[in-house]
């Protein structure tokens, strides 16, 4: 009998990561196409995948995939032949490599939803047959440079704080979907403007500029791969990287570090870092951003009263 699932506990999983030294490559990917059997795709790719050791996280719904895996990187060669071959669909599709080799996953889970990406819009409001369009690095930053383009990051406010391209626009918000309302309230007057938009990898980016051109816009592009294209493109043609600080990635790295620029600060003392955590209460477990000063202060807690909570616990 075949397990489909992890039968090892998290903790165990994580600290095998750790101890593991197999170098591995961290990619991503994804692709809009209808998928007739979810569950059978899912099944497939689980297995082949716990076969070649790959960890990470696999989405899959009728509307597609969206994948970010961590893989050996002596099997690389193989996971990605069975990738391209699974479907004519995502035969080349375009797989974006992490900016570092930091290890990313400890498990693998592979999960059918209802969409690849949650964003609360109906079907009809927009069209993947009609998408902005790509933009490579040399095309990114000669915009940059033009007088009344508009960038637009569409990622979640505590994504862009630690890491964006200089004047670019965000909406303080934490989910996907209050950013695709608030582009069509608060850029309403702007809808005959070039608008640039740009986010992680680029999964955002597809049904964010269908949904601004089917709500008007007129010039919407997206850059290609997203930031992590965007800084391997321009690495790989020795053009200029334009971004500003860390990209923020779903992942046990948190972020990838970009340039030296430090967009943030302690979320405790105020002094320049972007060093996100969660914090060590597991009831609480925010998100913040917290120093090295802070963290021996405060003992990785966001807070005093966090902390006095787990010591309270421990008496």
């Amino acid at each position: 009998m075949i397990i489909l699932h992890n039968s090892i506990s998290n903790s165990e999983l994580k600290n095998n990561m750790l101890c593991d030294n197999t170098p591995r490559t961290t990619v991503s990917f994804y692709k809009y196409y209808f998928i007739q059997d979810p569950y059978k795709f899912r099944n497939d790719w689980y297995i082949n995948f716990n076969n070649f050791n790959v960890f990470g996280r696999v989405y899959v719904a009728h509307e597609g995939i969206n994948a970010q895996i961590s893989i050996p990187r002596a099997k690389y060669c193989s996971v990605k032949n069975f990738i391209y071959n699974y479907s004519n669909e995502l035969k080349n599709i375009h797989i974006n490599y992490s900016l570092d080799d930091r290890k990313s996953f400890w498990a693998l889970r592979v999960k059918v939803r209802n969409t690849i990406l949650f964003d609360n819009l109906h079907k009809s409001s927009y069209d993947l047959n009609y998408i902005g369009k790509y933009l490579e690095a040399k095309e990114v930053n000669k915009m940059l440079d033009t007088k009344d383009v508009i960038f637009l990051d569409i990622r979640n406010n505590y994504e862009y704080r630690i890491g964006n391209f200089n004047n670019s626009i965000n909406f303080p918000v934490n989910t996907f979907r209050e950013q695709l309302q608030n582009i069509v309230i608060f850029l309403k007057n702007k809808k005959d403007r070039i608008i640039v938009i740009y986010c992680t990898g680029g999964i955002r980016c597809e049904k964010a500029s269908s949904w601004m051109l089917c709500n008007g816009f007129k010039y919407v592009y997206q850059i290609k791969g997203g930031i992590i294209g965007y800084v391997n493109d321009a690495k790989r043609n020795n053009i200029p990287i334009k971004f500003r600080g860390k990209n923020f990635v779903f992942d046990a790295r948190m972020s990838e570090t970009v340039s030296n620029d430090i967009l943030s600060s302690c979320s405790q003392c105020e002094n320049l870092c972007d060093t996100y955590k969660n914090c060590y209460n597991d009831l609480c477990h925010r998100l913040f951003i917290q120093c090295i000063q802070c963290s021996k202060k405060f003992n990785n807690f966001c807070s005093e009263n966090c902390m006095n909570i787990r010591r309270f616990k421990n008496i």
